[in-house]
This record gives C-alpha cells, structure tokens and sequence, in this order.
C-alpha cells in the first residue's frame, strides 16, 4: 500500500454532524473527495442547507444524503444512523462537528449587559450549549458506534474541539477602540474541554477493537469577522492570522483514514500555534 492508497476512503461511510455549518461542508467535501459516501446531517430547521450541501457533492460525481435531525434527542439521533444504514449499509466514520457557537448579542449592550458576561449568563443559554455540545456529541457516537461493532469493531470517530478547550478565551481580543464588545461566554471553553475528556474516555473503552477515537482542535477560522477582531486574534498566533475555512481538511482526512491507524485518544492542533506562546 502506498502512502497515497492510506488515505483514500473508498467503500467508506462517513457521517458529518453539523454537515451544514462552515467547516462541516468542508469535511463532507473532503471526504468525498477521498471516495467515501457523505451523510450531511444538520439540524431540523437546518435541513435545506444540508440538502444544499449533499446536492452539491452528488452534482459533483459523489455519493451522498442528506439528513435531518436533532442530535439532542436519542430517537432522532438513532433514526438517522438508522437511515444511513438503510441507504448505504454500513457506516465507517463519524465526524462530531455540530455544536452551538456564541454569535454575539448586538443590542445587548444597549440593555446595560455585557454579551457573554460570566455575572449574567443565562441558565437558559448554558443548558442549551450543554445539551447540544456534548448531549448530542454522545448520543450520536452512542448510535455510531453500534454498527462499527457490529462491523469488526472498526471505525474512525473525530470529534471537533476548539483551542478554547485547551486554553481559557483571551478576553481582551473582544475590545474594540478601547471599549469592550463582548466576552467569550464559558459554556464555549467548558464544553469543548468536555470533547477531550469524553475523546480520552471512549479511546480507552475500545481498547482492543480498531475503533479509533480522536479529536481535532481548530484555531479561529475567518468567517467575515470585523477588522478590529481579526487583527486582535492575528497578533496572537505565530502565523500572524486566522485559519482558511480549508485548513482543516488534511488533517481531519488524516484522521478519518489509515493514514493514522496507531492514532486514538490523540488532539490534532491546527491553530496556526495560537497555544504555542
């Protein structure tokens, strides 16, 4: 087998949480790129984009599906693994990638609070991040790994963290003009340091079977953020910038195929070292 051959995923099943979203249409792409069949899972009210998403990739000459579901209720979640298993019949990858990120209240500091702010954030809200970011990440690997056992106790599960989980936020990146704008609020950095314990606990459970479990950490990827926040971000990163939507895929494909077969319980920081200095 030559190096090249350890990366295809030819005969493969793949499954993309949060397939809609900006780095999760990226992993279905790469994905079948490399010859596996994409399920693009997103939420209910979400399910056009992941239609959109999956028709792109059957226009292009690949093998895909379009799911929708809500990955914090166990019959949703299992129903769509059942899905899969119908149209394709088998299900060899899950890649963890759908998770609420805080998009910031503008009309929050016109009450007199601050977006984010630990003293004021809602319960509501932190239950909410909770239940999706980590509720949901267990309940569909719980369904993922089914099959996988039932298959030769084989597959690859990625889970997606964020350099929050591995370091607190950087509060002063969220000043602009020397006024604060927002906080990074702490459900964000909690439940992505709960990836990397559950990524540890479910690489030890399977010892002895080629489940493999890892995770993968990106830095800020750019998404049209105002000026003042991607100067701010960029001065902390050794490359002195913010990610490319794109920069993630080589090392999830990695992840996903042979090309990292003696790999499990490990975190792929791709972050431009962010949590280097």
């Amino acid at each position: 087998m030559t190096i090249q051959d350890k990366f295809k995923l030819d005969g493969r099943v793949a499954l993309v949480t949060g397939g809609a979203g900006l780095l999760g249409r990226e992993f279905c792409k790469t994905l079948a790129e490399a010859g596996a069949s994409v399920a693009v899972l997103d939420l209910n009210a979400a399910s056009r984009s992941a239609a959109g998403t999956a028709d792109s990739l059957t226009q292009s000459g690949y093998t895909s599906l379009a799911l929708s579901a809500d990955i914090t209720q166990p019959d949703s979640a299992s129903g769509a693994v059942e899905k899969v298993l119908s149209t394709f019949g088998r299900l060899d990858i899950l890649v963890n990638s759908a998770a609420l990120d805080p998009k910031f209240d503008a009309d929050a500091m016109k009450k007199g609070v601050t977006p984010g702010s630990f003293e004021d954030y809602p319960l509501a809200d932190w239950n909410a991040a909770l239940h999706v970011n980590l509720t949901g990440m267990f309940l569909m690997t719980q369904a993922c790994v089914k099959p996988m056992l039932a298959q030769g106790k084989k597959g690859s599960v990625i889970n997606i963290c964020s350099t929050y989980g591995l370091n607190g936020p950087d509060q002063r990146i969220y000043i602009k003009d020397g006024q604060r704008v927002a906080y990074k609020p702490v459900y964000y950095t909690v439940t992505k340091a709960g990836v990397l314990g559950f990524t540890k606990y479910l690489a030890a459970y399977y010892a002895g079977t080629e489940i493999r479990v890892n995770a993968l950490t990106p830095g800020g990827i750019f998404n049209d953020h105002e000026e003042y926040f991607e100067k701010n971000y960029s001065a902390k990163t050794i490359l002195g910038r913010m990610a490319k939507k794109d920069e993630m895929n080589g090392a999830l494909l990695f992840l996903a195929s042979d090309a990292s077969s003696y790999m499990t319980g490990n975190n792929v920081v791709v972050d431009g070292r962010w949590t280097a200095w």
